[in-house]
């Protein structure tokens, strides 16, 4: 898999804590630097270590789904990307939170990380080594969400949802492209 598809990837599942950084830059009353870089350390770590986890899980049962890894690959992606997509359309009303509550900001960093555990289990179904994609992912994430709390401090809730929904098609499109390269270009 090469590094463009990787960081891709990478873009893709940062879409989600992006969204959410957004909103609790939203919620934060008093924004400080401590507090943009607490949020994005938290995503930043737990999206960094889940495809590892996800990895070492698809690293034990690849002898057993070798030969439908690029079906199980595609219809993982799809699944979390139209995830991303149905999450983003159902998106009610706005709860009050405090996304530095320790708590919450856990809760929040392994619901957003989620996504990252199938990709690394897809990932070791390619065979791609983990660490290099993995600290990818992390430091996309870490990026991605220091901007969106500053973002959701300055202008609210214009571009949440649609973030969301452009991270469930990127992971749709990458899925549909491994599928169709292990279909078609064996």
């Amino acid at each position: 898999m090469s590094w463009w598809s990787i960081l891709i990837i990478a873009v893709g599942l940062a879409l989600d804590a992006f969204a959410v950084s957004v909103g609790s830059g939203i919620a934060i009353r008093q924004m400080r630097l401590r507090h943009a870089m607490r949020i994005a350390v938290f995503f930043g770590i737990f999206q960094a270590v889940m495809p590892i986890l996800g990895w070492a899980g698809g690293f034990f049962a690849r002898a057993w789904i070798a030969d439908y890894d690029h079906f199980i690959a595609f219809g993982l992606l799809a699944f979390i990307g139209s995830k991303m997509i149905l999450d983003a359309l159902r998106h009610g009303e706005e709860k009050t939170f405090n996304p530095l509550d320790i708590y919450v900001l856990f809760t929040l960093a392994i619901a957003t990380s989620i996504d990252a555990f199938a990709v690394g289990l897809t990932l070791s179904l390619l065979n791609v080594h983990i660490i290099g994609p993995a600290l990818i992912i992390g430091l996309v994430t870490f990026l991605l969400s220091l901007g969106g709390v500053y973002l959701g401090d300055r202008i609210g809730h214009l571009f949440e949802n649609k973030l969301e929904i452009t991270g469930g098609l990127i992971l749709i499109g990458i899925g549909a492209k491994i599928l169709i390269q292990h279909l078609f270009f064996p």
